[in-house]
């Protein structure tokens, strides 16, 4: 059996709009990990047509909130941290989810051959790819799923 993108892919996901509050996002990012019974580490980012534009994953976030200049000042435990985590999460409240996600998303369709997402995702140090047909999100395979997958394939 030739094993596509279609046959592990996700369809029930949350998406955010690009312009939805950090604050808002971290809540999605909650509401998803119930929704799906697993920890969602990555949001699929739209425009209000529905259109992909980007993604956001708690690494972005993470990312954002650790000191901007920290390569400059030197290595953290040169730096007095009293307070950061306080001010990182204040500046926060003024972050909009298209100010920090990554614009350039790779996609795949539908018919994607599963050695092809297994190579793109290794190859692009990716943990999740939207599954995108006729320009709209249909799906997105999270690399869990395709390890699980693999596994299932192997124990047969």
């Amino acid at each position: 059996m030739e094993t596509k993108a279609k046959d592990i892919m996700t369809t029930k996901f949350l998406t955010l709009l690009y312009n939805t509050p950090i604050i808002d996002a971290v809540n999605t990012f909650k509401e998803a990990s119930e929704e799906q019974g697993r920890r969602v580490f990555g949001l699929m980012v739209t425009n209000e047509t529905g259109r992909l534009v980007g993604m956001i994953s708690m690494y972005d976030i993470l990312l954002f909130m650790r000191p901007k200049h920290i390569h400059i000042w030197g290595m953290m435990d040169d730096i007095e941290v009293i307070g950061l985590i306080d001010n990182s999460c204040e500046r926060a409240k003024s972050i909009y989810v298209g100010d920090i996600m990554s614009s350039e998303v790779i996609t795949i369709s539908p018919q994607t051959h599963l050695m092809m997402v297994l190579d793109i995702m290794i190859k692009k140090h990716i943990r999740r790819l939207p599954v995108i047909e006729n320009d709209k999100i249909v799906g997105i395979v999270y690399i869990s799923d395709l390890f699980y997958h693999l596994l299932d394939r192997i124990s047969v």
